[in-house]
């Protein structure tokens, strides 16, 4: 059978992430995860079907493609299918070709699994490497350190406190409380938890979501940020703490994330939160010529 190429739409998207579910695994690469889908989703069910992308051979689903913006391609194999050459020339030409509606024509990145005979193709078509990034993970097989502050877990009638939090850590973010919302609307969120740290003065200094794959399987930290006007003082370390916590609560075997080399302070706080790093990895990029 030839592997077909298809944007799955709205009622799809359970499909896409039941797949992305299925290929989670602590032994395996880092690569997408439901929770990806799911804090996309703050954008609305439209925009997340929109960004979705999928690659099936016999009706089974082998990559799911996420458009983080219209030239980021986040790209998930499954496990028996990140050597198949098939499916790598299949990803390889549908990447290359606008006219498929995967990628637009000149600058773009693309985000794959390690190892995956993708990359060798990709080599071959003349695409580079970008940034390096440090891939996390943190095993819960063993009860989590206490945070020391005061964590609430977040719901409606503190939405535009997490939103808050979150515009303060990241500059430049346009995450609302109606995004929170619409986020929390989506049915990957039933495996999600939203996180807010206070500290001694009752302020709320940093924030977290954190995505289950299910009992047994790698949770996703998405996002995590202290407020900027708190920082330096070890609120980043405790709301990670949380996560982690309250991820095991959830039944997850560890908690994994990836984070810009050049975020190194990010890096050292997951560090001391009991993170161990995994090998960086980089995206793939193409210039614009």
């Amino acid at each position: 059978m030839t592997i077909v190429l298809d944007r799955p739409g709205v009622d799809g998207v359970g499909a896409a992430v039941e797949a992305l579910r299925e290929w989670q695994d602590d032994g395996a690469p880092p690569q997408p995860h439901p929770g990806d889908v799911g804090w996309f989703h703050r954008f609305g069910p439209e925009a997340t079907a929109a960004a979705l992308r999928t690659w099936s051979r016999d009706g089974r689903i082998l990559a799911v493609g996420l458009l983080d913006g219209s030239r980021l391609l986040r790209l998930a194999i499954a496990p028996d299918a990140l050597r198949d050459e098939e499916t790598a020339r299949r990803l390889v030409g549908d990447v290359g070709d606008p006219g498929r509606g995967v990628l637009p024509k000149g600058r773009a990145n693309i985000e794959a699994p390690p190892g995956a005979l993708l990359h060798d193709l990709l080599d071959v078509e003349g695409w580079g490497t970008d940034e390096p990034w440090t891939p996390l993970r943190h095993d819960l097989a063993q009860p989590v350190e206490d945070p020391g502050v005061r964590i609430e877990v977040v719901g409606p009638q503190r939405a535009s406190e997490r939103a808050a939090v979150h515009r303060a850590a990241f500059e430049g973010s346009t995450f609302t409380e109606e995004r929170w919302h619409a986020m929390a609307a989506g049915p990957l969120y039933a495996d999600a938890r939203c996180l807010v740290a206070y500290d001694d003065r009752g302020d709320a200094v940093a924030a977290v979501t954190v995505w289950s794959a299910g009992p047994g399987k790698p949770g996703l930290i998405e996002p995590m940020g202290a407020h900027r006007e708190h920082r330096g003082r070890g609120h980043g370390r405790a709301i990670t703490l949380a996560a982690a916590a309250t991820l095991r609560e959830m039944g997850s075997s560890s908690v994994f994330v990836c984070t810009p080399n050049s975020l190194v302070a990010a890096v050292a706080t997951y560090v001391s939160a009991g993170f161990r790093t995994l090998p960086e990895v980089r995206d793939r990029t193409r210039g614009d010529g």
